[in-house]
């Protein structure tokens, strides 16, 4: 096997060239799944508030950095060459409903899933939290509160339960968020952050609980996600492809829409680019990197 050029001078070698690998499959790329946040639920009573929806689930094969739930990054992908992968991204959940999963799929590739944030609950019953990627938290009425949603393993944080007149936030992919108290918003649960694409851009953060006084507590804003909101006021809605639940709402108004996930990958620019299909693709520090905002195709050699 030959690992470069020979330099000649007439009939003597004077050196080798290292020979590129540009015509090369690359053997390691890094990816970033993030799923469509939930959206938050909807207040309809006094006396009542609504959970925050939870954030997307986030899996991440980043050396150095954490993938969801703060665990560790996992292996990244080996593709092989002339297989086409098809990448799902998966819409915010509108409110009272969960996100929808994002993915990477293809021959001989084990499906990359992130799952969608679990829904924040109504105050009907009150209700729990959707399970998730992240768990959607729970509503809470005058008298009782419910449970908050589960996460996924290795994704994302399940939400903590709701105790009388205080609703959750939705968890994210980092914390779990928690409960406000005499009727104000529960806060959304810390997402995580990744510099795949170059810069630090926080993800999959919780929605912050609807409350049942005029008071908006935030979700966790460098996690994408939307405010939980109080009296007569709509929740606010997750940040587009970052994944963030949605906010719970006031008074028998929709819980915010959640943020719609995200699909990355990168790899060492020694290598030829892959031909993507419905991605941005630039070349900066070393990497190629393909950021997928919406569903596409991706395929090496």
């Amino acid at each position: 096997m030959r690992f470069g050029e020979r330099t000649r001078s007439g009939t003597i070698v004077t050196g080798w060239t290292k020979r590129s690998a540009a015509g090369a499959v690359p053997s390691s790329v890094e990816y970033l799944v993030v799923a469509g946040g939930g959206g938050g639920g909807f207040r309809n009573g006094s006396g009542k508030s609504s959970g925050g929806g939870g954030g997307g689930g986030y899996r991440n094969s980043v050396s150095g950095e954490t993938s969801g739930a703060n665990s560790s990054a996992e292996t990244p992908m080996s593709p092989k060459s002339g297989v086409t992968y098809t990448i799902t991204v998966g819409g915010g959940g509108s409110s009272n409903s969960n996100g929808s999963d994002s993915s990477v799929s293809g021959s001989q590739l084990t499906t990359i899933t992130s799952s969608g944030g679990g829904k924040g609950g109504t105050t009907a019953t009150p209700e729990a939290g959707g399970a998730g990627g992240c768990g959607g938290g729970a509503g809470s009425s005058a008298s009782t509160g419910a449970t908050g949603g589960a996460g996924t393993a290795n994704q994302g944080r399940s939400a903590v339960n709701s105790v009388t007149n205080w609703s959750s936030g939705g968890a994210g992919a980092s914390g779990t968020g928690g409960h406000g108290g005499g009727g104000f918003a529960g806060i959304g649960g810390a997402g995580l952050s990744s510099s795949i694409t170059g810069s630090s851009v926080g993800r999959s953060g919780g929605g912050g609980g609807g409350g049942s006084v005029a008071e908006s507590i935030n979700g966790q804003v460098g996690g994408g996600s939307g405010a939980g909101n109080g009296s007569n006021t709509t929740g606010g809605g997750g940040t587009a492809n970052t994944g963030g639940g949605g906010g719970g709402s006031g008074d028998s108004i929709a819980g915010g829409t959640g943020g719609s996930g995200i699909v990355v990958f990168r790899h060492s620019d020694s290598f030829a680019p892959a031909a993507a299909i419905g991605a941005t693709t630039s070349q900066a520090g070393g990497y190629y990197i393909y950021v997928f905002n919406g569903s596409g195709t991706i395929k090496w050699g």
